[in-house]
């Protein structure tokens, strides 16, 4: 185990903190075909814990030819997600990347984004894990009033980044909690800088936070 000081210095994973409650609906999205039922689950993301199932209903508004395309809004509450214009007073959080397939395996959503909401539309007869549902993609949503959880500090949202604070969580993970200690955890640490290598990490580091794209590792001073 590396030290630094009379520090030692360990190496997490990070879990986001953010939503976990997982929503599936039962229509299909916009522009999509009458053979298959759609669905929307709200989540953290490919760093994201456990999920709660829930039902929820989806209704497509019509408003694009792609359901939840880049720029286009979603109406926000645990009862339903639908597409809505972005000046209605129903419309809570933007589309700001918009990916195929599943978000374990594609692109990361930018670095504030507050959640993620995974498409798939219910085709049991194609599906590849039992569940009924095959995996249309994924929406990245940034909401169009604070709080932003995905902000650096604030505590959530899909991705850790510089600036965010964490706990341990036990076993070799850590979880985002507000810098601020409004959350139900104390930070402990803070995400101070990411590098391409442990090498180039600070003096003060406490902890290498794993964060994944091209500066995967994350420097964290304890506070």
């Amino acid at each position: 185990m590396a030290m630094r000081g009379r520090a030692a210095v360990r190496a997490l994973c990070a879990l986001s903190a953010g939503c976990a409650v997982l929503l599936t609906g039962c229509q299909s999205p916009a522009g999509d075909g009458a053979d298959g039922s759609g669905g929307v689950s709200r989540g953290t993301g490919p760093a994201g814990g456990a999920t709660a199932p829930g039902p929820a209903a989806v209704r497509p508004s019509g408003y694009g030819a792609v359901f939840l395309a880049v720029g286009e809004c979603s109406s926000f509450g645990t009862v339903s997600f639908t597409e809505v214009p972005c000046a209605s007073e129903r419309a809570a959080a933007r589309v700001v990347a918009r990916e195929d397939g599943r978000a374990d395996d594609g692109p990361p959503c930018p670095a504030t984004t507050d959640f993620v909401l995974h498409i798939s539309e219910q085709r049991p007869w194609a599906d590849e894990d039992g569940d009924g549902a095959v995996p249309r993609g994924y929406a990245c949503m940034r909401r169009l009033q604070p709080p932003h959880p995905g902000d650096p500090g604030g505590g959530g949202g899909p991705r850790t980044i510089v600036g965010d604070c964490v706990y341990d969580a036990g076993g070799g993970k850590v979880r985002e909690t507000a810098c601020d200690g409004s959350g139900k955890k104390e930070p402990q640490f803070e995400v101070v800088e990411a590098v391409t290598a442990r090498a180039d990490c600070p003096a003060s580091t406490g902890l290498y936070v794993r964060l994944g794209g091209e500066r995967p590792v994350g420097c964290a001073r304890p506070l």
